[in-house]
């Protein structure tokens, strides 16, 4: 399975979280994250994201670049784990974009790939390839 794991864009500060949008530099980085990953990559089956608005408008951005949906999943929301990866994945196609958070975002490549965490800055992205 090869996943791309992308870090949701920039977002604002405040409260509550779960309503923090992008920043415009945010949405910036995701626009130009979605144009590198249409030009570079082959284009995934599916864009899953955590349900909370930052990762969703991320999610968005990406989807307009890649001409792909953008389906959000309570799986991913912070906390979110290698298992719930594996389980949001099953019986997907191949390969996937999640769109999560930090922490989590470098816990699961590392727990997927067995490798150290790698650095994870905003709308950044890993591919991660795992059984």
């Amino acid at each position: 399975m090869r996943l791309y794991l992308v870090r949701h864009a920039e977002a604002a500060p405040g409260e509550p979280d779960e309503l923090r949008p992008l920043t415009p530099q945010g949405r910036e980085q995701a626009r130009d994250l979605g144009r590198r990953m249409r030009d570079e990559l082959p284009p995934p089956e599916a864009i899953l994201t955590s349900p909370l608005l930052r990762a969703r408008e991320t999610g968005g951005e990406l989807s307009r670049a890649l001409d792909v949906e953008a389906e959000p999943d309570d799986r991913l929301a912070p906390g979110a784990t290698a298992d719930d990866v594996r389980a949001v994945l099953a019986g997907r196609g191949d390969p996937i974009a999640v769109v999560g958070h930090q922490p989590d975002c470098g816990q699961i490549a590392a727990a997927l790939s067995g490798g150290p965490e790698p650095r994870f800055p905003a709308g950044g992205l890993v591919i991660v390839e795992f059984e």
